[in-house]
């Protein structure tokens, strides 16, 4: 299963020796405070913040966070 994605992919290309690599948006690269920022925005979309609670959680069960989601 390919990991969670949080944006979308972009190419950076180097000016110099024209070398592209390609930088995935991983949600697990993110940080507590950038997921809770997104998951509180306005405009975040429903399906976005699944994916955001879903990874919290995850972070919660390993040990990573302790973050709890009031009902």
């Amino acid at each position: 299963m390919s990991p969670v994605k949080f944006g979308k992919s972009h190419v950076n290309v180097d000016r110099a020796t024209k070398k592209t690599t390609i930088v995935h948006d991983y949600m697990k690269n993110k940080t507590n405070a950038e997921l809770i920022e997104a998951y509180n925005s306005s405009s975040t979309i429903p399906k976005k913040k699944q994916k955001i609670k879903n990874e919290i959680q995850r972070r919660n069960k390993i040990g990573l966070a302790n973050i709890v989601f009031n009902a």
